[in-house]
């Protein structure tokens, strides 16, 4: 009888996890390819953005006197502004830290248990690297608004009814450009929270 209640005592505290066990602490793996795949996307966007504003150029002929003695050939370039220069330095440093961080969350996989730090310091990177990105899409929209809309407070004239074709190459690394803002807050978003399920 006493011998059934040692082995029934030893079968319990065999199914109990020790608190040393790096399973325990380890996130869902679900964590882990929504991680990676949102780093690829963040990749993806950024790229995208950034061959979309480098390739943004357009040349007009514009006539300031009657034609044809008074026309003159005129581009709009990307790097003529220094908020798109803005946006494409952000991008670029973008596409670059994606890369690596992807290649980093890859391999973190494999590791049974991931330390805190590496939570907290992605968390303070993509935090970073989020207010660059906030910043440069939010200058970069504002340029492009005078251009569409114009400023008569300040005779800013619009110039997207003459230069449309590059216009709408700046609106759409923009709009791509914003996506990946909004990825790399939810990549701060999914840290913090593997964070804070692993203190509870």
């Amino acid at each position: 009888m006493a011998s059934t209640e040692m082995t029934t005592t030893q079968d319990t505290l065999k199914t109990v996890p020790e608190s040393g066990d790096p399973t325990s602490d380890r996130p869902p793996s679900n964590y882990f390819r929504v991680h990676f795949y949102l780093r690829l996307l963040l990749l993806a966007s950024a790229v995208s953005a950034l061959v979309v504003l480098v390739t943004s150029k357009e040349t007009k002929v514009i006539a300031v006197l009657p034609e044809p003695i008074g026309a003159v050939t005129r581009d709009a370039k990307f790097n003529y502004t220094p908020a798109l220069i803005y946006l494409l330095v952000a991008l670029a440093v973008t596409s670059l830290y994606s890369f690596k961080t992807m290649i980093f969350s890859r391999s973190v996989m494999s590791r049974p248990v991931p330390s805190a730090k590496i939570f907290f310091s992605l968390i303070l990177l993509d935090l970073i690297m989020a207010a660059i990105m906030a910043s440069a899409v939010g200058t970069a929209g504002g340029v492009a608004y005078i251009g569409l809309k114009g400023n008569t407070h300040t005779n800013w004239t619009k110039f997207c009814d003459i230069y449309g074709k590059f216009c709408r190459y700046i609106a759409a690394s923009i709009i791509v450009s914003l996506v990946a803002s909004i990825i790399l807050v939810l990549l701060v978003v999914l840290s913090a929270y593997s964070l804070y399920k692993r203190s509870h």
